[in-house]
């Protein structure tokens, strides 16, 4: 009897083990010589671009045998044209996009006109990279610290952005409202490069951008950092205080950044169409993680400061979901003032 049990133990075993071995043959056998176009909602030549073209032969090789991955650029909107387009694709796993977390999840907050999607049903992949964002004024600006600025609070401080939810101009909104600080936030710049300048030329007081433009600006000698505006140092600047070493922060200052810290944090995120196959939105998953996680990937991101900081798909759900759905009403509303009220150029 006690035989019995035991072979059918080792069979339950063999079952259990056998089964999700003959789902990744089905789905590298489904992959094996197909194209997969990795959607950039963006122009060539950008970062969004130079990250999917760097990481599309990562994917295609731990996808299966023959397989193309195909970066195809689909400007427009703030790249809300194609992650549409994307989540309204036939869920196959054929079609996959790398998003602009940030951007995305506030349009959908905002109910922005265009965003026709739900990043709650999305199909996850995981994050390819996130980077802290780093408050800079000019480098003669009398502002060398927030506490400088909170001081010289009833001046007006000039905020240069692109676009409404860029990244500049409502990381820009949350610390002025934060902070108390009177400001003008001046959207209409082409991108950072150019919102940069505007600050070191004078025309604006401060911008906010990622710490790897900043590392750029600032090596430059155009801008000056003033603080990382989140709880985690940047790797460019490991001796710049963070906003919440910087000042003491009440529970209302603490909230509105470290919300901001959860929304940046999102990053690049990799996604596919929703109502994928569980076993081929599996697949999919550990290819991205294998990818993404492959040392020499990584060191070659390093080389050209395209660095890889993979975060796997369920937190990256996780993230998302905190972002755009763990608010109350009253802080809901809050966030889409905030992300909604600019100036245009």
């Amino acid at each position: 009897m006690a035989r019995a049990v035991s072979l059918f133990a080792v069979s339950l075993f063999c079952a259990a083990t056998y089964a999700p071995a003959v789902a990744q043959e089905s789905e590298a056998a489904f992959f094996a010589g197909k194209t997969v176009r990795l959607v950039v909602g963006y122009g060539p030549g950008g970062g969004y671009d130079i990250y999917a073209r760097i990481i599309a032969p990562y994917i295609a090789k731990n996808l299966g045998t023959n397989v193309n991955v195909v970066v195809e650029n689909q400007p427009g909107a703030g790249g809300l044209t194609a992650l549409n387009r994307v989540y309204s694709a036939a869920p196959d796993g054929l079609t996959m996009m790398i998003v602009n977390g940030t951007g995305a999840a506030l349009a959908q907050l905002a109910e922005t006109q265009g965003a026709r999607f739900d990043l709650g049903k999305i199909s996850h992949l995981g994050t390819v990279s996130a980077s802290p964002w780093v408050w800079l004024v000019a480098p003669n600006s009398p502002i060398k610290t927030p506490e400088d600025a909170v001081k010289a609070a009833p001046n007006r401080m000039m905020w240069s952005g692109s676009g409404p939810m860029d990244g500049l101009s409502d990381g820009a909104a949350f610390t002025c409202e934060a902070l108390k600080l009177a400001c003008r936030i001046v959207i209409g710049y082409p991108g950072s490069n150019e919102a940069a300048a505007a600050v070191a030329k004078g025309e604006m007081d401060s911008v906010y951008v990622s710490d790897t433009s900043a590392n750029n600006y600032v090596k430059a000698g155009n801008n000056r950092a003033v603080a990382t505006m989140g709880r985690e140092k940047s790797r460019f600047f490991p001796n710049l205080p963070t906003i919440f070493e910087a000042l003491k922060l009440n529970e209302e200052q603490t909230w509105l950044f470290d919300y901001r810290a959860t929304v940046e944090n999102l990053g690049r995120i990799l996604i596919a169409s929703p109502g994928l196959p569980p076993a081929r939105l599996a697949f999919m998953q550990e290819a991205v993680k294998k990818a993404l996680t492959d040392p020499v990937l990584v060191a070659d991101g390093e080389k050209t400061q395209r660095y890889i900081d993979f975060v796997d798909a369920e937190k990256t759900r996780k993230a998302m979901l905190q972002a755009v759905s763990d608010l109350t009403p009253d802080q809901r509303k809050k966030v889409i003032q905030l992300i909604t009220t600019h100036e245009q150029k």
